[in-house]
């Protein structure tokens, strides 16, 4: 009989400590430590996706609607389709080289070895590597989102902190937003139409 209730204590115990340990990994502070994280949000190979963005400045806003598409070590693109003005404005990176296109004007323009390749504050990919480099980033729950924050290693006063939504069901982005050094929103970005494979 006392063998019988060891064995159930002990079971009840491994149970609890297995979903103790469950919580406390979903809720800790990943840095460097993607493992803990129950997406598979960091191992993206390519992604294509629409963003609506605002730029926010000290007198005005401006919209954008923009297809971000990214390779991993082939290339990433970034072509503007809203304001009909700049519509056909394409930057590609394709490692060290910066292409930029304008359709409408047929104009194309190649930087070789461009020193700012890894500047790019609005692509998703350029956001999680930040956050895996950066000791000072952090993961936050609420009911139905993943929140990543992290801070930028760019002396750009305008792009200091960086906010990143995640839908915790599906693992796909929802919204980033990017705040100055006083905490003044400069760029939203809201993410349309999300295809994503892994690695």
């Amino acid at each position: 009989m006392k063998k019988k209730i060891i064995l159930i204590l002990l079971i009840i115990i491994i149970i609890c400590s297995g979903i103790c340990i469950k919580n406390c990994i979903k809720n800790s502070k990943s840095g460097n430590d993607t493992n803990s994280q129950e997406f598979d949000i960091f191992n993206i190979s390519s992604y294509e996706t629409t963003i609506d963005m605002t730029v926010y400045s000290n007198k005005n806003e401006n919209k954008y609607k923009i297809k971000q598409i990214y390779k991993k070590g082939i290339e990433s693109s970034q072509e503007i389709i809203e304001p009909d003005n700049m519509k056909g404005i394409k930057i590609i990176q394709q490692g060290e080289k910066l292409i930029l296109e304008n359709s409408r004007l047929n104009l194309t323009n190649v930087i070789e070895k461009y020193p700012y390749i890894t500047d790019n504050c609005i692509d998703l990919s350029s956001f999680l590597e930040e956050y895996k480099q950066n000791q000072t980033s952090s993961i936050e729950e609420e009911a139905n989102t993943i929140i990543l924050k992290t801070i930028s290693n760019l002396q750009n006063p305008y792009i200091r902190y960086k906010i990143l939504t995640i839908d915790k069901k599906t693992g796909k982005p929802l919204q980033m937003e990017i705040k100055s050094d006083n905490q003044k929103t400069t760029v939203y970005i809201l993410y349309n139409e999300v295809k994503i494979k892994n690695n």
